[in-house]
C-alpha cells in the first residue's frame, strides 16, 4: 500500500499542500501565498486562476522536495475556504469573474430586504443558516445580476457553480466532475439540510438557476481523478469538506458534545450535535458536520469573521511588528488589568451578532498605552469573541463541552491559549498536530481508500501536545468581559 495522502488545504491567504503518513504525521509542506482584492468598502474578491496556480504548485512542490514518487500516494483529500463564491464557463473553465470570498458584504443591503420580507424563519428552518452576505447565495446571484451575460449564459447551462472545492475539482479532473461535498453544499443558504437536496425554494428565493448545481456527495467519496499533467500522475480524490468541518474531523470530534475551536484567518467553534440537526435560539448556526454513507452528522457552529487576519492587520497595516511569533512576548509585557479593547470588526461582526454594517474600533487608549496592549488587546480579541460563542451554546445546547480542543496558527501561542481557557473557563487541548483542517481531509480520504476501517481507529490516533486549565478569579473574569461587551455595543450599526 502506498505510504503517503496528499492533503490540500486552499485557504483565505494562502494555499497549503501537506503529505501525511498513516499515522496521521506531517511530513513535508508547501504553502503560498495569493494576492487579496478589496475593490470596495467591505468587497473581498480572490483571482481564481491565482488561487488555482498556487494550489497547483504547491502540490508540485511537496511532492518534489519530499522525493516522493506518484505511486507512493494513495489519493488526495481536499479542504478549503467556505463559501466563497465562483462562477465559470462549462466549456473552456475560465471564471466569468473574480472569486467573491466568504468575508465579502457587498450584498448587505440585498440580506436585509430579504429578511425584511419575512423569509429569515424559512431559510433558518431548510438550511440552518441565516440570511447574510456571509453565506454562497447572495454572492452568486450577484455576479448573475452584475456580470453581462452572465445569467443568460446561466439559463441556457454554459455555465457552473462552486464553493472553491468544486472549481478545484474541476480543473483536477479536466472538468470531468461537478461536485461538492455535504460540508460545503450546507455554507451555501441553497442546501436543505435536513433532505439533504439542492432546495428548490430557495433557488426560487435567490433567483438560481439550478442547472448551475454540483452533485452533493458523501464527505469521504469518490470525487473523480486527477489528469496526469497537473501532479505526473492520476490521482484520486477521495475526501472533502469545508476548512472548519475538515478540521472537527482532524480532531477526532466525532461523539456529540466534542466540541472545537480554529484561530485562522477567522475564528470557528463547532460542536457536534449527532444526527440532530439542532437549531439556535442565539443566532448560530447549523451546519453538516459530516457525511458518511449517506448519513449526516450535523454540528452547531459560531462563526467569527476576523481572528488571525487582526495579527495580519497589526503585522501589515499598523506595523506594530515584524513577525507573528512576536506577539506573545509583546503580550506578556502589558501591565496588568490594562483595559484597552480592540474590535475587529473589519468586515462587520459575525456570531451571534451578525452586524456586516459594524466597523472596527479601538477603545481604552490611555497615554500609557502601547504597542505591547495594542496587541495584548487584539489578541483578547479573539478569546472574548470565543466567549460569546460559547455563551450562546451554552444556552442552545444541552450539554456543553467539558474540554475544547483547539487548532489554527494561533493555538501555537501560549498566552493566547491560557487567556482562552481563563476566559471559557475551560479546559482547553492543543493536539500534537496542529495542521488538523489538512488532516482531517486526509483522514476523510483515507476512510474512503481502505487505509482506516472506522472512526474509531482515526480517534485512536488523536494526541493532546498540552492542556491549558484556567486559573483567573471568577471576578476579574467578568470585569474583563463586561469591557468588552461594552466596546462591541459601541461599534453596532444601529445602537
Amino acid at each position: 500500500m502506498a505510504d503517503y495522502l496528499l492533503a490540500i488545504d486552499q485557504g483565505t491567504t494562502s494555499s497549503r499542500a501537506i503529505l501525511f503518513n498513516r499515522e496521521g504525521r506531517n511530513m513535508a509542506t508547501a504553502q503560498r501565498e495569493f494576492p487579496q482584492y478589496f475593490p470596495g468598502d467591505g468587497w473581498v474578491e480572490h483571482d481564481p486562476e491565482a488561487l488555482w496556480e498556487s494550489v497547483v504548485e504547491t502540490c508540485r512542490e511537496v511532492i518534489g522536495e519530499a522525493g516522493v514518487a506518484i505511486d507512493e500516494i494513495i489519493g488526495i483529500g481536499i479542504t478549503n475556504q467556505r463559501e466563497t463564491t465562483l462562477l465559470w464557463d462549462r466549456a473552456t473553465g475560465k471564471p466569468l469573474y473574480n472569486a467573491i470570498v466568504w468575508q465579502d458584504r457587498r450584498t448587505a443591503e440585498t440580506c436585509q430586504q430579504l429578511r425584511e420580507q419575512g423569509h429569515l424563519d424559512d431559510v433558518q428552518s431548510r438550511t440552518g443558516l441565516l440570511i447574510d452576505p456571509y453565506f454562497s447565495a447572495t454572492k452568486l446571484a450577484w455576479i448573475l445580476d452584475n456580470v453581462e451575460g452572465a445569467r443568460e449564459r446561466a439559463e441556457r447551462g454554459e455555465l457552473a457553480f462552486g464553493t472553491v472545492d468544486t472549481f478545484l475539482i474541476w480543473r483536477l479532473t479536466g472538468g470531468r466532475v461537478h461536485a461538492t461535498d455535504a460540508t460545503n453544499a450546507s455554507r451555501t443558504a441553497l442546501f436543505n439540510i435536513h433532505e439533504q437536496c439542492w432546495d428548490k425554494i430557495l433557488l426560487e428565493l435567490f433567483d438560481i438557476p439550478e442547472n448551475l448545481m454540483p452533485e452533493v456527495k458523501d464527505s469521504s467519496d469518490d470525487f473523480g481523478r486527477v489528469d496526469a499533467e497537473w501532479l505526473g500522475g492520476e490521482l484520486p480524490i477521495a475526501g472533502v469538506a469545508g476548512d472548519q468541518q475538515a478540521a472537527l474531523f482532524g480532531q477526532a470530534c466525532f461523539a456529540p458534545g466534542m466540541g472545537k475551536s480554529t484561530y485562522g484567518t477567522g475564528c470557528f467553534m463547532i460542536v457536534n450535535t449527532g444526527d440532530k440537526a439542532e437549531l439556535s435560539r442565539n443566532r448560530l448556526l447549523t451546519t453538516v458536520g459530516y457525511r458518511l454513507d449517506g448519513k449526516p452528522t450535523y454540528a452547531m457552529e459560531g462563526s467569527i469573521f476576523v481572528a488571525g487576519a487582526t495579527v495580519q492587520w497589526l503585522r501589515d497595516g499598523l506595523q506594530l511588528f515584524a513577525d507573528a511569533a512576536e506577539t506573545e512576548s509583546l503580550a506578556r509585557q502589558t501591565r496588568a488589568g490594562h483595559s484597552v479593547y480592540l474590535v475587529p470588526a473589519f468586515t462587520g461582526l459575525g456570531a451571534p451578532h451578525w452586524d456586516p454594517k459594524a466597523r472596527g474600533a479601538i477603545f481604552g487608549l490611555t497615554r500609557d498605552t502601547g504597542i505591547a496592549e495594542i496587541v495584548a488587546a487584539g489578541l483578547q480579541a479573539v478569546c472574548y469573541q470565543t466567549l460569546d460563542l460559547q455563551v450562546c451554546m451554552s444556552d442552545d445546547m444541552a450539554a456543553s463541552p467539558q474540554a475544547l480542543r483547539v487548532d489554527g496558527g494561533m493555538v501555537k501561542n501560549n498566552w493566547v491559549m491560557q487567556f482562552l481557557a481563563d476566559m471559557l473557563n475551560l479546559q482547553v487541548d492543543r493536539p500534537t498536530v496542529l495542521e488538523t483542517t489538512a488532516l482531517g481531509a486526509a483522514y476523510l480520504a483515507g476512510l474512503r481508500l481502505g487505509w482506516y476501517r472506522d472512526l474509531d481507529e482515526i480517534a485512536e490516533l488523536w494526541q493532546c501536545e498540552r492542556s491549558f486549565t484556567p486559573q483567573m478569579e471568577a471576578d476579574e473574569r467578568e470585569r474583563l468581559y463586561q469591557g468588552w461587551q461594552e466596546a462591541v455595543e459601541r461599534v453596532k450599526s444601529e445602537r
